[in-house]
């Protein structure tokens, strides 16, 4: 335990408070090098898989065992990426959409691989440009409709904000890439129009997220 004349007087958890404060700015300016992306459906997965030549994990060590949640990684320059989708669901056999499942992904990859960024991509739903809304339902039930216009809402996912509030519990950053495949509020059935345009959102979604990964590499978290 130090003296009073050797912490110049100060209190000593004021030191060590100084220290991890500029220990967080130092590591903001640090380039950033593991990148974890998590996609809630294989579809909008496989692209990325394919462009980034990403291998699949076949060790089954990184998540609990008997969990369907399947990672990808490798490199791209100075990154290494990891893309992580929540699976099939064992009992139905459909993609683990939704709030559960992406908020327990992201907490076990955040655990595992200890990034320096979460990046959640996928497909939404959307009104016009602005603020993402998250819901477990696909349709627009009448709670989600007035908690969408009550926080002037204009995209609606199924994961994002699970996503983002695990990545702020756990203090890592996290930015969000949102592909709109329908108008919730336009003409056509949601669920039609979805599996309409699914094909040509996902590539729209695999270029933005591309471009995301090569803007990123060898930058800061405070660049961006």
């Amino acid at each position: 335990m130090p003296s009073p004349e050797e912490t110049n007087g100060e209190h000593p958890s004021a030191a060590i408070e100084a220290d991890a404060t500029g220990g967080a700015d130092e590591a903001t300016r640090q380039p950033i090098s593991t990148v974890v992306i998590i996609i809630a459906m294989q579809t909008e997965a496989l692209p990325l898989v394919s462009k980034f030549q990403l291998s699949e994990d076949t060790d089954g060590i990184l998540f609990p065992k008997g969990v369907p949640w399947v990672r990808y990684h490798g490199k791209y320059k100075d990154l290494n990426i990891n893309l992580v989708w929540p699976g099939k669901d064992l009992l139905l056999g459909v993609d683990s959409v939704g709030t559960v499942s992406a908020s327990l992904v992201t907490y076990a990859s955040i655990q595992a691989l200890k990034p320096d960024l979460v990046i959640n991509a996928g497909t939404a739903g959307g009104f016009k440009l602005g603020r993402l809304s998250t819901g477990d339902s696909l349709d627009m039930s009448p709670y989600d409709e007035g908690a969408i216009l009550a926080n002037d809402a204009v995209i609606k996912d199924m994961e994002g904000a699970a996503v983002a509030y695990v990545a702020d519990l756990l203090s890592v950053p996290a930015i969000f890439i949102k592909a709109v495949t329908d108008i919730i509020d336009g003409e056509k059935p949601t669920a039609e129009e979805f599996l309409q345009n699914l094909v040509a959102v996902t590539a729209n979604l695999d270029q933005a997220v591309t471009q995301a990964i090569y803007f990123i590499n060898g930058r800061c978290l405070s660049d961006l």
